[in-house]
């Protein structure tokens, strides 16, 4: 059966109009659906993602948002075998899918648990401390983020069509913005059966998502500076996107994931023998082999000492001899399909191009045995590896990617010329660095940071959990500077944060405090009524305190912790060395100690609503406490936050610890739990 692609707009399927476009398996060409967008209405299209799905999503907290991410992770994974079932006609292996739907699952999982974990439960983001701005403090400033409120359009590309969709679906709804979605078309069909997943569960609000089979039309024309296209795909149509007249005359955010020509260099110090050679092997292979090679991240450039060409070489072209091309659904089969024929006349010519100046030496790319499979009806291909003798006066092997299992193998002389050869991509998504040693290391990472968004550091140490060259992960930015795109997707809160403006606040540290719900240095504190820890959760406010009583601190009190805990540092103990110290005046009292006195001023000791202390943040020893001075210490309710169970939340106290003289000898941030009253 032929699918029907239809596009979502307005909280409705859409059929499309006409001329529908066909889409044939990349496995014997068979047609598996259509997809047309002729018909839809996409101005309306931003107008219901702008007064429908952004009001719905900026009325709930970032705890709400990732909520429905998780649940929307828990309902793909049990529905996801059907996704893997359609995948193998975009030439995927069941090893390929995995990286594309069980890792854009996962992606909504960690984005899910960094909203419940690292954002507040409201609907803005307090970004740093106060500022202070005048002398007396009568007038600070702040930064908040907030939600955009316009549309965020999302264009993937045919490669990964579930991962590329969810790992800018899932910050984007966590930032609280609507987002409009693009797939490829090519495999457009599995990106669409997840997208209907999505809104057969009802877990996103109307107007949240909306999906478009096919062109993007005039869609571009709707934008405007509260709005973000973010493209993953190649250079040329990102040009197009980001050169859009809207685009440009409006300020609409643009950010790009483009092509590029990524590398993977042998360290200097690695011999045949040394386990990074093996790993640099497998490495390579792999990533010239998964996806068919189709993969923005995989490595196109093979960048190795001169003298280890031929062992490289030779070690490549055994591995390669032993992959079984064909039809994906054989589990005996490790390189599938590319995905339309069209691409393989692209990497075709390509390949061509990059001959002209290397030299074949595995794979014939006009032919190739295959498994279970008709080699003319499918775009097959075999990996071919290149070599280029002198990369130093070549151009293609620097500007020409063959999107397919194509890589290029470059010799250098001295790692100044491997930095080189690597620049010269002129920006790429990741290198790789396989060295033991950790000088090359050094000198490899500060001449390509620059140049990468990622770089894949390799070694025995960390081989057996590390992740991947070609893999993205949700916690890490994914993107790079110059041809790569210059955008970045992902990268934990920082993806979550290009969906929201910055904004600044000035005012008095009473009204900051009130809008930010963190209370700041000069706002009013509440002294009054019981201590707060007699408080459950719900009835501590913002500014409760306990100003404690003095108490003096003596030589004995120094002398016992020393001698309880072990720690006798000298200057604690040795008189005449701790005046010799530039920072003490003698003796003074540990920095522990001070904690250990201030807990016992301000801490209430009968059961109550608070459960525990977990922790403490910010802690700065600010001026030295020397015997026979005392301290006092003024607690405050800072912020107050939601935790994962409803039985308690988390509360983070302004601790400042005084000496007589009314001097700041310590500060830091207390991390305490309290009971919620039960419903």
């Amino acid at each position: 059966m032929v699918l029907t692609l239809q596009s979502y707009a307005e909280n409705r399927w859409v059929a499309p109009g006409a001329g529908a476009v066909e889409i044939p398996s990349a496995v014997d060409g068979r047609v598996i659906a259509t997809a047309s967008s002729a018909g839809v209405d996409f101005g309306a299209m931003v107008r219901h993602a702008r007064q429908v799905g952004g009001p719905a999503l900026r009325a709930l907290t970032f705890h709400q948002r990732a909520e429905m991410l998780k649940r929307l992770a828990v309902h793909l994974t049990e529905r996801k075998e059907a996704l893997y079932e359609l995948s193998y006609d975009t030439g995927a292996t069941r090893r390929d899918s995995w990286i594309d739907i069980d890792g854009g699952i996962g992606t909504l999982f960690a984005y899910a648990s960094r909203g419940r974990k690292e954002l507040p439960s409201e609907r803005f983001v307090l970004d740093g401390a106060f500022e202070p701005l005048s002398k007396n403090g009568s007038f600070v400033g702040a930064h908040i983020m907030t939600p955009l409120h316009g549309v965020a359009v999302h264009v993937n590309a045919f490669n990964f069509p579930c991962w590329g969709m969810l790992e800018k679906l899932a910050p984007t709804i966590l930032a609280g913005v609507p987002v409009i979605t693009k797939p490829a078309t090519a495999t457009a069909y599995l990106a669409h059966a997840m997208f209907a997943m999505i809104v057969e569960s009802g877990i996103l609000p109307p107007g949240a998502v909306q999906f478009v089979a096919g062109s993007t039309g005039d869609l571009l024309e709707h934008l405007n500076g509260q709005d973000v296209v973010s493209f993953t795909g190649s250079a040329i149509t990102s040009g197009k996107l980001r050169d859009h007249p809207t685009v440009s005359r409006n300020a609409v955010r643009f950010i790009a994931e483009r092509d590029s020509l990524n590398a993977a260099i042998l360290g200097t110090d690695v011999t045949p023998e040394s386990p990074e050679f093996d790993l640099f092997i497998k490495e390579v292979a792999r990533e010239m082999t998964a996806k068919a090679g189709q993969k923005c991240t995989a490595i196109r450039r093979v960048i190795v000492p001169r003298e280890r060409v031929e062992a490289v070489r030779d070690a490549l072209a055994a591995r390669l001899g032993k992959l079984a091309i064909g039809n994906p659904r054989d589990e005996k089969v490790a390189v599938g399909p590319l995905a339309s024929q069209q691409q393989r006349r692209d990497v075709r010519e390509n390949i061509a191009k990059l001959a002209g100046e290397s030299e074949i030496v595995f794979g014939d790319p006009l032919h190739c045995t295959v498994v279970d499979a008709d080699a003319d009806a499918g775009a097959f291909l075999s990996p071919v590896l290149l070599h280029c003798a002198e990369p130093i006066r070549a151009e293609r092997v620097n500007h020409v990617e063959a999107f397919g299992p194509v890589s290029t193998l470059l010799p250098y002389d001295g790692l100044d010329q491997a930095i080189d050869l690597a620049q010269r991509g002129e920006g790429s998504l990741v290198a790789s660095a396989f060295s033991y040693d950790a000088d090359v290391t050094e000198q490899l990472v500060m001449g390509l940071a620059p140049f990468h968004g990622r770089l894949y550091l390799v070694d025995r140490d960390s081989a057996k959990e590390a992740t991947g060259h070609g893999s993205p992960l949700p916690a890490l930015v994914h993107g790079g500077p110059g041809r790569a795109g210059g955008g970045e997707e992902m990268g934990g809160l920082r993806g979550v944060y290009h969906y929201m403006q910055r904004t600044a606040l000035q005012g008095s540290p009473a009204k900051l405090t009130a809008l930010t719900k963190t209370w700041g240095q000069g706002a009013p504190t509440k002294v009054e009524g019981p201590h707060p820890f007699r408080k459950n959760f719900d009835e501590i406010a913002i500014g409760d305190t306990v100003v404690t009583p003095a108490r003096t601190i003596s030589l004995e009190d120094i002398e016992h912790f020393a001698n309880f805990t072990g720690d006798r540092f000298y200057a604690h103990m040795d008189e005449e060395a701790a005046k010799a110290n530039p920072f003490f005046p003698g003796r003074v009292a540990h920095g522990y100690l001070i904690l250990s006195f201030a807990a016992g001023l301000f801490v209430d000791p009968a059961p109550g609503p608070l459960l525990a202390n977990y922790g403490l943040e910010r802690l700065r020893f600010l001026k030295p406490v020397s015997p026979g001075d005392s301290i006092r210490v003024r607690l405050t309710v800072k912020s107050k936050r939601s935790a994962r169970l409803p039985d308690y939340g988390e509360v983070r106290w302004d601790a400042e610890v005084f000496n007589q003289n009314d001097e700041t000898v310590a500060q830091y941030d207390v991390l305490t739990m309290s009971a919620r009253p039960a419903p």
